[in-house]
């Protein structure tokens, strides 16, 4: 199959939402849960602190959000190339 413009921005456009979400994810999970934890435990989530939330269920919340988001998105960018399911 040869490599068309058409093709190379399709995967282009897929690497970079792949990209913004493992960016996303690894701010939520690594910084929010780990980095930033002393700096968010003075504010109160469910009776915990913040951070401790961000490190047991916060990165999962948002890592489901994503998994939505990203299927959404590529539904969105799969009909723009004429790629989609129909």
């Amino acid at each position: 199959m040869a490599e068309t413009p058409s093709n190379n921005e399709y995967w282009s456009a897929n690497i970079r939402l792949v990209t913004i979400c493992m960016v996303v994810w690894a701010v939520v999970s690594f910084g929010f849960g780990i980095l930033l934890r002393p700096v968010l435990a003075g504010i109160s989530v469910g009776g915990t602190d913040l951070g401790f939330w961000f490190a047991q269920q916060g990165s999962i919340l948002v890592f489901l959000a994503i998994i939505f988001f990203y299927a959404f998105r590529m539904n969105a960018l799969d009909r723009e190339h004429g790629v989609d399911e129909e």
